[in-house]
């Protein structure tokens, strides 16, 4: 039970942060946080799969993070 409480947490951060992203770009950092989390969450679940596709989407919006310019 604790473990679906994680997920349904750790999935719903990263969804409104994903919701929020057009607001700035430390959104699309804590985006990539969130699909970390998501990420734990596959693997502890048992769902290895969703835990590496997390894994691969945090790396991008990571990649996306950087390239953007800091806003000032």
């Amino acid at each position: 039970m604790a473990v679906t409480i994680y997920g349904v947490c750790a999935v719903t951060f990263m969804m409104v942060m994903y919701a929020l992203e057009a607001r700035g770009r430390q959104y699309v950092l804590l985006f990539a946080l969130g699909c970390v989390l998501s990420s734990l969450y596959g693997f502890l679940a048992g769902a290895w799969p969703f835990g590496v596709v997390e894994l691969i989407w945090s790396v991008v919006a990571v990649r996306r993070y950087r390239e953007l310019a800091p806003a000032g």
